[in-house]
């Protein structure tokens, strides 16, 4: 045993197998499970359809699987997911639906706070699987069941956005339904978080009609189910290949080398500023594999069909992500289950300082090591900053098909720079290694951002981008473009 996992509770039926294959039990254990599930998923959708079988036997069935799951790689640390949904939906019961969203929320963030903080304190982080995990994705569960069920019964049609319209809920579950949605298997380990509306609808076979190709026949509606199978087979190649980079690949550019002295003193600028490109790249395959193959398993049992394809609930867009041209569309397409979930409890909710808000409840959600504060302020600044610079200077490069291409290019590779310089510290964790190679990068980028925030509305004059005349009189002080200029100031 391995002191990186002298504190990992779940089963070790396969250490043997563990030395064969590289991984570290934990690892394996997670793999195994998943790959059970994607099987089991497949039964779940065809033997066990709403044709078939009654919505209590679907809750039951995808609870008993999950609560297995849940022992197999977590032990008796398993009571913690069952721990923290029993403990929302006595505060469910007992609050009134005006103060019931907030009240869960702050109990169901206290409750994996304290989980965070005793794995910092007491336990390696450096081992893959802890159940911290599974936990952030329930929270994520209790707080949007719990904002859904205000919106049903504490609001006025009115008074909802569309989609608090959409995902709004009249009635309160049932002890089944609420742990069977908290527990259910396809998205217990790796997500992606379903809200309450989508899971119901999929239970009881409702899901396909928001989005149906049908054909009236003399007993109503016959809606055709479109076959996962093609996009679940594409999931899984891409994400062996997303496997097989991170175990190739990423030993030879471990994050750890950055606190190394060698790499802090002997390395040059432009070096260090490459190889947190290269390692932090490396890096993402890890969240590649897990949401890619989540995702399988998800569209293997029947969920995420959108109308057009089995993305409805990806967690990730690789290729958008990649080769984003800005930090908003990399940022977009990053986990974009929880950018749904802090939309729909903090952004579109909060009038006065959203942004803030969303990053400090995004960053409190993933825990306390230091490293994850340092990427999300800096977060802040870079997302104030790039919209900044965008909204001056990209109506510029509107005016031909090539100096719109120059723009992107040059958006894109400083967005992959910005990147690494801005995420490294979130997976190195440390404060005082993060802060040490950021001084020996002479808080560039930092210092740049905030040239950009406070400096480009002076120096960049800010036109429209349909303004034919603008681009080419943007600096002089005569003619049409100078009181476009003053109407928009």
């Amino acid at each position: 045993m391995t002191d990186s996992l002298e504190h990992y509770q779940g089963s070790r039926l396969l250490e043997g197998l563990s030395s064969q294959t590289g991984l570290n039990v934990d690892q394996l254990n997670f793999v195994v499970s998943q790959l059970v599930a994607l099987v089991i998923a497949s039964l779940y959708r065809t033997a066990f359809q709403p044709a078939k079988v009654s919505p209590k036997v679907r809750h039951g069935f995808g609870l008993i699987f999950g609560m297995w799951m849940s022992y197999f790689c977590f032990g008796y640390q398993a009571l913690h997911l069952a721990g923290l949904p029993a403990v929302c939906y006595v505060v469910l019961l007992t609050q009134s639906p005006n103060i019931m969203h907030g009240t869960i929320l702050l109990t169901a963030m206290i409750y994996l706070s304290l989980v965070h903080l005793h794995r910092q304190l007491y336990e390696d982080s450096s081992f893959g699987l802890d159940i911290s995990g599974p936990l952030m994705v329930i929270t994520q569960k209790m707080s949007s069941l719990a904002f859904s069920l205000h919106d049903g019964l504490a609001k006025t049609e009115e008074e909802m956005t569309e989609s608090q319209k959409y995902y709004a809920v009249t009635k309160i579950p049932s002890l089944l339904e609420f742990f069977s949605y908290s527990l259910m298997f396809p998205s217990l380990m790796a997500g992606p978080v379903i809200f309450y509306k989508d899971y119901i609808d999929f239970i009881e076979g409702h899901s396909l009609v928001h989005h149906r190709k049908s054909t009236m026949c003399s007993k109503g509606v016959v809606v055709h189910e479109p076959s996962p199978i093609r996009a679940v087979f594409k999931k899984l190649i891409v994400a062996t290949g997303c496997a097989l980079v991170y175990v190739l690949f990423l030993p030879k550019f471990p994050i750890s080398r950055v606190k190394a002295d060698e790499f802090v003193n002997s390395t040059t600028f432009g070096d260090k500023f490459w190889y947190l490109t290269v390692a932090t790249s490396l890096m993402r395959t890890k969240y590649y594999f897990a949401w890619t193959l989540a995702d399988a398993i998800c569209n293997n049992a029947g969920l995420g069909w959108n109308g057009s394809s089995w993305n409805g609930l990806s967690n990730v867009d690789i290729f958008r992500f990649e080769f984003g041209t800005s930090l908003k569309d990399s940022i977009d397409a990053w986990n974009r289950g929880t950018n749904l979930w802090l939309r729909f409890i903090v952004y579109k909710r909060v009038n006065k300082y959203s942004t803030f808000a969303t990053f400090a409840l995004s960053a409190i959600w993933h825990g306390f090591y230091p490293g994850y504060y340092l990427t999300f302020l800096s977060g802040v600044l870079f997302t104030f900053a790039s919209r900044t610079m965008r909204r001056h200077l990209r109506p510029y490069f509107l005016s031909s098909n090539e100096s719109k291409l120059v723009y992107d290019l040059l958006t894109f590779t400083v967005t992959r720079f910005t990147l690494a310089y801005i995420t490294f510290p979130f997976v190195l964790l440390e404060f005082y290694g993060s802060v040490i190679v950021y001084s020996k990068l002479y808080w560039s980028l930092h210092v740049l951002a905030i040239g950009v925030f406070w400096g480009a509305p002076h120096l960049i004059p800010k036109i429209q981008s349909g303004d034919k005349n603008g681009i080419a009189m943007a600096f002089s002080k005569t003619g049409p473009y100078s009181e476009a200029v003053a109407k928009i100031d």
